[in-house]
């Protein structure tokens, strides 16, 4: 099983970006980049080549859903996996995994104590599902 380690976090929020950098880094040994705008995103992904985007649904500019659907555009990220990360209500959760690679809805306020063992969990039982 391939492990988790790279994760792109797109997030508009200054203390979310904080928070998720440390429950991610600090409490869950990834190693991460992350941007304030899905337009940062786009030229970044190449370099940094993650392995999961951790996005937010509602930014300025191009929104969580729309950014992921153009780096999916991008040669050998069309089947990035992807988790939202995002304050709309759980019932539009299901509005949100459109594409076969979008793999969860997390609801904010989160836990950052747990939210490293959410994402790990969550890559590990949908690559497990694949093999």
């Amino acid at each position: 099983m391939t492990e988790l380690t790279k994760i792109l976090h797109i997030e508009d929020d200054n203390e979310i970006l904080m928070i998720t950098g440390m429950a991610l880094e600090i409490i869950g040994g990834f190693t991460i980049m992350q941007v304030d705008r899905g337009e940062k995103a786009l030229p970044i992904v190449e370099d940094f080549a993650p392995q999961l985007i951790l996005c937010d649904v509602q930014m300025p500019g191009k929104s969580g859903p729309e950014t992921v659907a153009e780096i999916r555009k991008i040669p050998g990220y069309e089947e990035i996996p992807t988790i939202y990360l995002t304050a709309r209500l759980m019932n539009d959760a299901p509005n949100l995994l459109v594409h076969p690679q979008d793999w969860e809805v997390i609801g904010k306020p989160f836990d950052p104590t747990t939210l490293a063992d959410q994402i790990r969990n969550t890559w590990d039982d949908k690559v497990q599902e694949a093999a």
